[in-house]
């Protein structure tokens, strides 16, 4: 045997008692999670910017219709979905209002006028959206602040096992006292390592999938602003800022 492989991982792994193993293995998971919450989000993340230049030509359209088209319609294009839920509570209102005229008294809805109709209905598919983007990075966020942690347990029940290994009674053992203590201390040294590995991805991957995410919502709030002034008045606001 290699004189090195007595601290090898996998040395450490067959040395170590379930409590170390159990440590290793939720850290183990924990990245394994953070890697693919990232992984996803950051594909969806990258098809909602390609999304996000179908914008300026759904302006270019000549009609709704045609630039709802032009967004593409897909249950997970955030900017379809705003215009979508836009016109949906423009015709809502108008055919409500139209119906109660006729049929029925004035109903508590028929108290908003169109304009507070729309923004209620643009400001819904916002929440939601960003509701769907915020998914996933509360579990990024946990696991990176307990990952340092769980890692340091694992760091004192290694260095709990060394001192174990200090204590044992001058004798046959005594000559043996470095290879004692050199597993325990190693594994209290790869648990902290760990609790690192895995808490710093988990960290910087929160930190950037939240810029994006403030990113694409400040991009459907400009469209919002911009989607609620032609529902309601047929013109599109600000057309020579862009």
């Amino acid at each position: 045997m290699h004189p090195t492989s007595q601290f090898s991982l996998i040395h450490f792994w067959n040395q170590s008692d379930s409590v170390s193993q159990c440590v290793a293995t939720i850290l183990l998971g924990m990245s394994i999670t953070t890697w693919v919450v990232i992984l996803l989000k950051s594909i969806d993340q990258y098809f909602q910017r390609r999304r996000s230049k179908n914008v300026d030509v759904f302006w270019h359209c000549v009609n709704l219709d045609l630039g709802m088209q032009a967004l593409g319609a897909s249950p997970r294009n955030h900017f379809y979905l705003l215009a979508r839920r836009g016109y949906e509570a423009l015709h809502h209102i108008k055919l409500s209002r139209s119906t109660n005229a006729k049929d029925s008294p004035p109903q508590l809805h028929d108290r908003l006028n169109i304009s507070d109709w729309v923004t209620r209905g643009l400001q819904q598919s916002i929440d939601i959206s960003a509701a769907s983007m915020q998914t996933g990075l509360a579990l990024l966020g946990s696991i990176g602040s307990t990952a340092p942690f769980i890692g340091l347990f694992g760091t004192v029940w290694g260095i709990y096992h060394a001192l174990i290994g200090l204590s044992q009674p001058a004798g046959a053992q005594a000559q043996t006292t470095i290879g004692l203590v050199a597993g325990p201390i190693g594994e209290a040294l790869i648990m902290t390592a760990l609790g690192l590995v895995v808490a710093i991805p988990a960290v910087l991957g929160y930190n950037t999938l939240t810029r994006c995410n403030k990113v694409t919502v400040s991009q459907l709030n400009r469209f919002a602003h911009d989607l609620h002034a032609y529902l309601v008045t047929g013109t599109r606001v600000d057309q020579g800022i862009r």
